[in-house]
């Protein structure tokens, strides 16, 4: 399965797991909607009370009477185990998946940044095999700083916000070459098999489209 089918399906997995846990608690969503000032608070509310995307509240919300039936959740349910039976992993196996917490900083040409980009060259190698030698490094690495600042390149720095003092957990690379953006992602041995890849993806579509407008992104997992 490609990294883009199973984002989409686990998308589509967490809209249904929200689905289910809301008619599951339907009285104390029904509770925390009444209380709400507004539309908006209802919807940050529920997210809340859910452990879900405000995307997905706004699912809950536009949910009408006859699904609160006994039928009606024995299809949601259903779903939902169907998604879980196709995906190779779900949000709970990778909780940084949901791309919550999480942001994508332009790369710089500062100390931390060149530190990372050169734990992630240690893992490149030349056409003999051999690791990039320090030099190689250096010298990929400037060069990417120009196309960047030629705009033909958009790097970024992939950090998971969840405690308080941002962690670098990977890089994303935007390249551009006529209509096309080659992505490539790379991700910290550290950081991997924990959803960050899928987070990577879900943000750099928005960054790289802001960047590249009228492009076509080319995602490969692996930088």
């Amino acid at each position: 399965m490609t990294t883009h089918i199973q984002d989409q399906i686990l998308d589509r997995r967490e809209l249904t797991a929200a689905l289910v846990r809301a008619l599951e608690r339907r009285h104390e969503v029904l509770d925390a909607v009444v209380d709400s000032a507004d539309h908006q608070a209802a919807v940050a509310t529920v997210a809340e009370l859910l452990g879900t995307s405000e995307s997905n509240a706004e699912a809950v919300l536009g949910l009408k009477f006859s699904a609160l039936t006994k039928a009606a959740r024995d299809r949601i349910q259903g779903e939902l185990e169907n998604l879980d039976a196709t995906l190779e992993w779900t949000a709970v196996d990778r909780p940084a998946s949901s791309g919550a917490n999480f942001n994508l900083r332009p790369f710089t040409d500062s100390t931390d940044d060149a530190a990372l980009f050169a734990e992630r060259s240690a893992e490149q190698f030349d056409d003999g095999g051999a690791p990039w030698a320090s030099d190689r490094v250096e010298s990929e690495r400037a060069a990417g700083l120009g196309r960047i600042d030629d705009e033909s390149a958009a790097w970024f720095v992939a950090e998971d916000l969840s405690s308080d003092t941002p962690k670098s957990v990977g890089l994303v690379f935007g390249e551009l070459t006529d209509q096309e953006v080659n992505v490539a992602i790379w991700i910290a041995p550290q950081a991997r098999k924990k959803g960050y890849g899928t987070a990577c993806i879900k943000h750099a579509r928005r960054e790289l489209a802001a960047e590249f407008p009228g492009t076509v992104l080319v995602v490969r997992a692996k930088a």
